[in-house]
């Protein structure tokens, strides 16, 4: 039996969404059955016991969707999802799920996510070198697969007030969503718009107050498709783009968890040191801050479009400038952000 084609990218988004906020709403009562919650401890973000495990929701709708794209929409000019990235997300989300449940060091953690982001690189139809030739080939593969893996890893411990990794996701997958349509550029489309979906469904109830958590099992996933997405992105030779789209999470979380191990600290522990938990913990509420990462997350688009379609230098300097600024603000000046009266 021959599957039907997927349909356009914009369909599968919206089929995306509707899907995922009725089976997230599943899976929050699921797990309150269960008492699967998070509760608040002195490093939370949040006050009331929520249910973690809202990725279960997010998953269950994106993978057959990303499936169907792999096994009936071609490759070639961006089509569609590449067979590495499903099977390499279906592996993390097991293990992250088990983490959820029972807890993994992070020496397994981490050597599940380096062997998935490894093996992906392995197979996956690249059309050139992700670091532009400036390394050998096989030097080229390892740190490409390194970097991939950090990216899973930030953007986990970026997973830390209601409704960040949504505006992340929906801004990283309309980025490259912008730089398919007007430039040109042959990323996986069907992929980028099914995350952008799932996400969109997955805010309904992440939203603040949110009513559930991604967990581990999403966050981990999540990081793994969209770093994947921007490694296809750097191996087509659009580096700048691949670098300026995610810039927020890319500085906030290289930078504070650089200061971290300057002080000596652990890095995998729990902590509120991120600039975004800064500008809660000066009084902004989660939608101000997740909301001005999405006004960032915006401009950071179309820097990335122009990158894509003319010299980079300009774009990066103007996305570094931004990003600093926000951040500086988030920790110096969060006041500025809050609401009139």
């Amino acid at each position: 039996m021959t599957l039907p084609a997927a349909p356009h990218p914009l369909i599968l988004a919206l089929i995306a969404a509707v899907l995922s906020a009725g089976t997230v709403r599943l899976v929050e009562g699921w797990l309150r059955a269960r008492a699967m919650l998070d509760h608040p401890n002195a490093r939370s973000s949040h006050s009331v016991p929520t249910p973690r495990g809202g990725g279960l929701g997010v998953l269950a709708v994106a993978l057959p969707l990303l499936a169907w794209d792999a096994a009936t929409r071609p490759l070639a000019d961006g089509g569609g999802t590449p067979w590495a990235l499903v099977v390499g997300t279906v592996t993390l989300a097991v293990v992250s799920w088990w983490d959820d449940l029972r807890g993994l060091s992070a020496r397994t953690r981490l050597a599940a996510h380096l062997l998935a982001c490894f093996g992906a690189l392995v197979v996956l139809p690249l059309p050139g070198p992700v670091f532009q030739g400036w390394l050998p080939p096989a030097l080229d593969l390892v740190v490409a697969a390194v970097a991939w893996a950090w990216f899973v890893n930030l953007f986990n411990f970026m997973d830390g007030i209601d409704g960040i990794s949504g505006v992340e996701v929906i801004g990283l997958g309309a980025a490259l969503a912008l730089l398919h349509a007007v430039a040109g550029v042959p990323v996986p489309v069907g992929a980028a718009w099914v995350l952008v979906g799932a996400m969109a469904g997955f805010l309904v109830w992440n939203w603040h107050p949110a009513r559930i958590f991604l967990g581990d099992v999403g966050s981990v996933p999540l990081g793994y498709l969209l770093g994947g997405l921007l490694i296809i992105l750097a191996s087509l030779g659009h580096w700048a783009p691949a670098l300026i789209a995610p810039a927020y999470y890319l500085a906030d979380a290289t930078l504070t968890l650089g200061l971290r191990a300057l002080r000596g600290r652990p890095l995998v522990q729990a902590h509120r040191e991120h600039a975004y938990q800064r500008a809660v913990q000066a009084g902004l509420s989660h939608a101000r801050v997740s909301g001005a990462i999405a006004a960032l997350n915006t401009a950071l688009a179309g820097l990335a479009l122009w990158a894509a379609m003319d010299a980079p230098w300009g774009p990066l300097a103007l996305a570094a400038a931004l990003t600093g600024g926000l951040l500086w603000v988030f920790h110096r000046r969060a006041q500025w952000l809050a609401p009139e009266g």
